[in-house]
């Protein structure tokens, strides 16, 4: 596939790892991007994390699908306040919906503005995804 197939939506942030945060009102809802679900393609079962502390990079679970496991993490340091539970059996929403219906959990920031410093927007995840493919 080409970068350009994928969806790097705008008002977003990215990590490497292929990860997303949106921030909303002080909170960070966060998912696995268009590119990690195609990468996966059809997910069976979602590993969501605990509530509580988190460090940004910490593996907060895995995402299982018909082809591989993977771990995913988190994107900003702060505490896990919200899991979205509807992915425990409806884990294939993150195919469908990966930025909308398919987040994984909501955290409440410790370090926003420095951590933001450290992810991507949308055009520089998409550089990033062209740098990736077209190698």
């Amino acid at each position: 596939m080409k970068a350009q197939e994928y969806d790097t939506p705008d008002g977003f942030y990215y990590t490497k790892d292929h990860e997303w945060v949106k921030v909303e009102k002080g909170i960070c809802r966060i998912g696995i991007t268009d590119y990690a679900q195609k990468s996966l393609h059809e997910v069976v079962f979602v590993d969501l994390p605990k509530l509580g502390r988190v460090s940004r990079t910490d593996s907060l679970g895995t995402v299982e699908s018909v082809k591989a496991v993977s771990d995913y993490f988190a994107p900003v340091s702060g505490e896990i306040v919200e899991v979205n539970k509807t992915l425990e059996n409806k884990p294939d929403l993150i195919n469908k919906s990966p930025y909308g219906d398919g987040w994984i959990a909501i955290i409440r920031p410790t370090s926003l503005d420095s951590e933001l410093t450290e992810l991507m927007d949308s055009k520089k995840y998409s550089e990033f995804l062209r740098s990736l493919i077209e190698k």
